[in-house]
């Protein structure tokens, strides 16, 4: 009786991995790479979750493919660089709810995750929070889906510390285990976006971050953009309020930019009743939310013509957003940016802001084999963007919902 119970245990654990060892054959209409190029009637191979060749159908030998999408577009699975993974509305309907046990937190937490993943997200960046980390790991074991995480577990904010005092935080991020270091350099753009970190405090930070093997992001308005810039520091998010000059610093320093131009605002209007009257979500700062949005499209256009500029895909997904981070490609689309740049800045170049080129971002032989598809061609219609009926992250699907 034990030899049959250890046998049917084995069966059933190396079931994932027996599945893995027999190639996977993927038949693409219609492949965008990654990398800017449309490519037709492609077969991509997967085997032991890494894409292991990607060839002309026709050249390829005669077979059955294990998953027909040639009436769908194929391309890596997104990348958001800027997402709050684990704020949620609580069972009362609010941002805060102190009634909320800690299963209710952790499960809207792992729906989020979910969500996510099943919208064609299959890596994102969370800035962050310390309760990311369970969650990263939990997925990262494979116990639940979503999408590979990183996150900078705690910011640095504190305006009041000295420049060892912040080398100091960002040793402890490392040693806790944070994957990028996240740093509030200006106020919330509901209290007006001013400068809040000195420039001998970015080059604290950013420098820190650097030693320590870590990529370093800002969140910066105004004159904070071309400080953090200017400090070495990775990224710069945001950015309402740049001028034509800020986002040349940004490109002549190969500061990779991240933008946001009307999915968190939109969303944070669209549910003022969850956030109302929660520290600085006042009417004020809705009004203010309110007054930049075209503030943010002027911006996020000069920055397209910026040349040289670096921009990659972010959200700034928080409650009510997760699930609907492809609605910024629509936004950003509207706004003049070329569909195949938008489809890039979610794939080849984010994982290029990430430090992980070399593992996703891309429909290449040798990496991660995160594939999704979409009913309809972006290039044409951004709006397909809505419409994931096929998710694989890591050689294992996780949605096939093709009609």
């Amino acid at each position: 009786m034990k030899s049959a119970k250890l046998i049917l245990l084995l069966g059933v654990l190396g079931l994932p991995a027996l599945a893995q060892e027999k190639p996977i054959t993927i038949l693409a209409g219609t492949l965008l790479d990654g990398r800017g190029q449309a490519l037709h009637d492609i077969d991509v191979v997967v085997q032991n979750g890494r894409i292991i060749s990607v060839q002309p159908a026709r050249s390829a030998p005669a077979m059955t493919p294990t998953y027909d999408l040639r009436d769908f577009t194929v391309l890596p699975g997104w990348i958001d660089v800027h997402v709050h993974i684990t704020w949620h509305f609580g069972p009362n309907g609010r941002l805060e709810d102190k009634a909320e046990t800690p299963a209710e937190a952790v499960l809207a937490e792992a729906g989020n995750a979910w969500a996510t993943l099943m919208a064609g997200f299959t890596t994102i960046q969370s800035l962050g929070a310390p309760e990311d980390r369970d969650l990263r790991s939990a997925i990262a074991r494979g116990e639940i889906p979503g999408p590979r995480i990183l996150t900078a577990l705690n910011p640095i904010e504190d305006s009041t510390l000295t420049p060892d005092q912040i080398r100091d935080a960002v040793k402890k991020l490392k040693a806790d285990g944070a994957d990028v270091v996240k740093i509030f350099a200006s106020k919330s753009i509901r209290e007006g976006g001013g400068q809040t970190l000195s420039d001998e405090q970015l080059r604290a930070a950013c420098g820190e971050a650097t030693t320590q093997g870590l990529r370093s992001v800002v969140h910066a308005y105004r004159t904070a953009i071309r400080a953090a810039s200017l400090a070495g520091c990775t990224e710069v998010e945001h950015g309402t309020y740049a001028t034509a000059d800020d986002l040349r610093i940004l490109a002549q320093h190969a500061t990779f930019f991240d933008p946001q131009v009307g999915l968190v605002i939109h969303n944070y209007l669209d549910n003022k009743a969850h956030f109302l009257g929660i520290g600085n979500y006042t009417d004020e700062g809705f009004a203010k939310m309110q007054e930049v949005l075209p503030l943010n499209q002027q911006m996020f256009k000069q920055a397209l013509a910026t040349k040289g500029l670096k921009t990659v895909f972010g959200t700034d997904a928080v409650a009510g957003a997760h699930g609907r981070n492809a609605e910024e490609f629509i936004y950003r689309v509207e706004d003049g940016e070329d569909a195949i740049d938008a489809m890039v800045s979610a794939n080849s170049r984010a994982a290029e802001s990430l430090g992980l080129q070399g593992e996703i971002g891309s429909i290449a032989p040798g990496l991660e084999a995160d594939i999704i598809a979409l009913d309809g061609d972006p290039l044409k219609d951004i709006t397909a963007v809505r419409r994931v009926v096929f998710v694989m992250k890591g050689g294992r699907v996780y949605k096939n919902v093709r009609q």
